[in-house]
């Protein structure tokens, strides 16, 4: 897109290039999502940028009406499999808070000056301004939905020091943060009085039509006990987990019921999140995006796959279908490799699973470890999967490089090709991972056009395409 292509879709106000790219405006200081419902400013005062952080950096702060720090993820993270893609979900998983830009480095395989001047060159800013402004967003969140103390709060979000968090929290959105917490007393994202019994409320936003009833079916069947529940009648129901994080546990809730959609244009799940430790809230809230591929772009898979004659009438039938990925990767390739009904994942859970503090309706545990289970008395498959995760050889992070994994995982003993590429699309949350050969016209969005297929019965769930293609289904 050139700048003018960009000002047609901000006069517009466009929500499918919401966190595509942001404007900012020069006479008031301020920069907002492409969708902002406030008057469109003159061309000549406009400037853009790729990324909040850039904007963030240019001098502007956040709107606070559209609040263009809350919008979907770009879905080039997710299709790109280069350093900078890779970079996007090691940050936006948490990497550089916990591990600095030299662990962001060492995980990519680049040096630390190679990560810098590319991530500038395409985002407008380094990783630190990067993370910086997901931990503003994770500050702001908490500020305006719990009743946590300032001072907690701040390191919770990731920042080293008050002072710190002080002046990032004034320089992005114009306010201290018992201004920010005053201001949601009066907004629709009130703040609760005391400790929330529900735990934090979530606003997941995506963009584009959302077939939920359709991923909450997929996420239903396969749903394992003790680690997973569906609650409600379909329509209407909640879907929840347990989650194990880097400083401890959580259980996330997420609702069925969309909200704040308008003529297909995007909206919202919302759901909760209870945490052992409100450090994890932001990799937390990432791992549930993930799960539910709300960072994807909709507009552009219809775009690809209409033209298909099979697929074309499967896309209008259920627009906005979703690849759904994975809340943890290593557990969805565990579960992929035991095989079989959810029971016998179930079963695994039940032996080694780590037990909560205290059950949570149906949630009694978190999945077993890899390397929990490396001894265990399970298959040989497994046993060598988890052998390969816990010592490295196979590695599955948010960043993982999706080449290397699948080879890594077609070399190990009963794990077949197909289990590797479903382990890539879900685990790895590749968009085109998927058929090869015959299935060409449909990339780079094959594992979409699978969920279509499946969804729409033409497979069997989870089955993969017949050897000789597409050319062997037939529609219905």
């Amino acid at each position: 897109m050139d700048d003018a292509t960009r000002y047609e879709a901000v006069s517009g106000r466009d929500a499918r290039f919401d966190g595509e790219f942001f404007f900012a405006v020069t006479t008031t200081g301020i920069y907002c999502r492409p969708s902002c419902p406030a008057l469109t400013p003159k061309q000549a005062n406009v400037r853009f940028y790729p990324s909040a952080a850039a904007a963030q950096a240019g001098g502007f702060r956040a709107c606070r009406r559209c609040r263009p720090d809350a919008v979907p993820g770009s879905a080039a993270w997710n299709v790109r499999a280069d350093l900078v893609g890779r970079a996007m979900r090691f940050i936006g998983d948490g990497v550089v808070d916990r591990e600095g830009v030299a662990g962001l480095a060492r995980r990519l395989g680049y040096s630390t000056r190679q990560v810098q001047r590319q991530l500038t060159a395409e985002l407008g800013a380094g990783p630190v301004a990067l993370a910086r402004a997901r931990r503003a967003h994770t500050a702001r969140v908490l500020l305006q939905t719990t009743a946590l103390p300032v001072t907690e709060l701040a390191f919770a979000a990731g920042f080293a020091s008050i002072r710190q968090f002080n002046a990032t929290m004034r320089e992005i959105y114009a306010g201290t943060p018992r201004e920010l917490r005053a201001a949601a007393a009066t907004a629709d994202t009130r703040r609760a009085t005391g400790p929330a019994p529900g735990g934090i409320p979530l606003r997941l936003a995506f963009r584009g039509p959302y077939a939920a009833t359709e991923i909450f079916d997929y996420l239903a069947a396969g749903a394992v006990a003790g680690v997973e529940e569906i609650r409600g009648p379909r329509g209407r129901r909640t879907y929840r987990r347990t989650l194990r994080l880097s400083y401890g546990t959580a259980v996330a809730e997420a609702d069925e019921r969309t909200r704040g959609q308008r003529r297909g244009e995007g909206g919202r799940l919302e759901g909760r999140l209870r945490l052992t430790d409100p450090r994890d809230l932001a990799t937390a809230v990432q791992r549930l995006r993930r799960l539910f591929d709300l960072d994807a772009d909709p507009y552009a898979v219809a775009e690809r796959l209409s033209t298909d004659p099979l697929l074309g009438p499967l896309v209008a039938a259920r627009p906005g279908l979703r690849s759904p990925g994975a809340a943890d990767p290593e557990e969805l390739a565990v579960r992929t490799v035991i095989g079989g009904p959810p029971e016998r994942a179930a079963e695994l859970v039940r032996a080694y699973g780590k037990p909560l503090d205290a059950a949570d309706g149906g949630l009694t545990h978190v999945f077993p470890a890899a390397a929990e289970l490396v001894g265990a008395a399970v298959p040989e498959p497994v046993r060598a999967l988890c052998a390969a995760l816990a010592d490295g050889r196979l590695v599955l992070d948010a960043g993982a490089d999706r080449d290397a994994a699948e080879r890594t995982l077609r070399e190990l003993p009963g794990v077949g090709a197909r289990a590797a590429a479903y382990i890539r699309m879900r685990a790895l949350g590749d968009p085109d991972a998927g058929p090869d050969g015959a299935a060409g016209p449909w990339r780079p969005w094959r594992a979409y056009a699978l969920h279509h297929l499946w969804a729409a019965g033409h497979l069997p769930a989870g089955e993969w395409l017949p050897p000789g293609g597409p050319a062997l289904l037939t529609p219905r």
